[in-house]
């Protein structure tokens, strides 16, 4: 089948081409708003103050930069371990922290790290990044990682929701929907095997057409 001829097919169904799409495309955004619960992100950022001595043995064998990130990559690797997680989850009255996805980023030339809770409530989500920070503080000095962690600044409760990214469903169920939509025509048009004009008989039979018989209409004289 060539491309024009399933740009015709599909002209001969445009019906089931537009409504099916825009069928699938209205289901999600049913489902999206029905089913999926809004998600909010809170963030803090903090500054990793080194102790003497750590501060003093990497810069002996690595420079400032690769010192910074490797001290930022053990705080951001405490603020994703279970102890700080069961800490911050028992300050805050909390069984656990299930219900919260964590994400940490570093900086590759400070000592600055981001913390990101993203939960089903915006203060909850700001109550839990704000004790992760405080408790990350304490669990960084007991091992003796960093002197302290100062918070820059304190995650407020967002105002508006992160997720879920309800247009992007939406666009792909109609995507989906289109894709159905040319499988169905096109499974159709192989499913029908009527001769349909004098190319497919000559094609069926492999002998050409020497006649044709004229449509006559019903009732005319």
């Amino acid at each position: 089948m060539t491309l024009l001829e399933l740009f015709q097919l599909l002209k001969k169904h445009l019906q089931l081409v537009v409504v099916l799409p825009v069928a699938c495309a209205l289901v999600m955004a049913v489902a999206s708003i029905a089913v999926m619960r809004n998600t909010y992100t809170a963030q803090t950022s903090m500054y990793i103050l080194s102790t003497a001595s750590a501060a003093q043995g990497q810069t002996t064998n690595y420079n400032e930069l690769t010192a910074s990130q490797l001290l930022a990559n053990d705080v951001a690797a405490l603020l994703e371990s279970d102890r700080v997680e069961k800490d911050a989850a028992e300050a805050l009255g909390l069984e656990d922290l299930k219900d919260y996805d964590v994400s940490v980023a570093s900086e590759t030339t400070t000592r600055v790290i981001s913390l990101s809770v993203t939960g089903p409530d915006p203060e909850s989500a700001a109550n839990v990044a704000n004790e992760m920070a405080k408790q990350v503080s304490i669990v960084a000095q007991d091992v003796q990682v960093a002197d302290s962690i100062n918070v820059i600044d304190e995650a407020v409760a967002p105002d508006s929701p992160s997720g879920p990214n309800r247009p992007l469903y939406v666009a792909v169920a109609f995507m989906a929907g289109l894709f159905l939509a040319v499988a169905i025509v096109v499974l159709m048009d192989m499913l029908d095997t009527r001769v349909r004009s004098a190319e497919d008989a000559e094609e069926l039979l492999g002998v050409p057409v020497v006649g044709r018989i004229p449509a006559m209409k019903k009732g005319g004289k």
